[in-house]
């Protein structure tokens, strides 16, 4: 199918009996000795929509992926101050039920998925703190039952008082 080169010429993929008006000289030399040859106008190369990937993946590329996959959507916006209400999944045997808790967050650490929040209560006259990992699976639902108003970051210093002063004001703008 090719034609015949003589000396350092290139070979051609146009051969004599194939109707071919108007090709480039260029367009020619680099078309493959596999292919017909017609003229065809070329278009742009379209970029995929979907990125594959042959190639090797950084770690950190790939560890980006999964945690990405593994965050939650649905969580609503929560700060220091705020009452909420979180939905922990106990399991007893093989049932599985949600335990309600809920308590006044003294602080929010991390961030993405590895972002906690520390919630604390009284419960019988004895004050608890438990430690959320917000996107965990044992964590089914946070619900803000009612925004607080703080002026810290972290409220530490209601593991000190007692009864009434353990109050935080409500806020209404958020």
């Amino acid at each position: 199918m090719a034609a015949e080169t003589t000396g350092n010429q290139p070979e051609s993929s146009i051969n004599e009996n194939d109707n071919v008006e108007n090709v480039d000289t260029s367009d020619a030399l680099t078309a493959q000795a596999s292919e017909p040859a017609v003229a065809t106008a070329e278009k742009p190369a379209e970029k995929p929509a979907v990125r594959a990937t042959t190639g090797k993946i950084s770690a950190a590329d790939l560890i980006a992926a999964f945690e990405a996959e593994q965050l939650k959507s649905d969580l609503p916006e929560i700060y220091v101050g705020d009452t909420v209400r979180v939905g922990v999944r106990i399991r007893e045997g093989n049932k599985e039920r949600i335990q309600p808790y809920e308590g006044v967050v003294i602080a929010k650490r991390h961030g993405g998925l590895n972002e906690t929040i520390t919630v604390r209560r009284i419960f019988q006259g004895i004050g608890v703190e438990r430690v959320f990992m917000l996107h965990s699976p044992q964590v089914a639902s946070v619900k803000v039952e009612r925004r607080g108003k703080v002026r810290r970051a972290k409220l530490f210093y209601l593991r000190e008082r007692v009864g009434k002063a353990t109050r935080v004001k409500q806020r209404f703008d958020r």
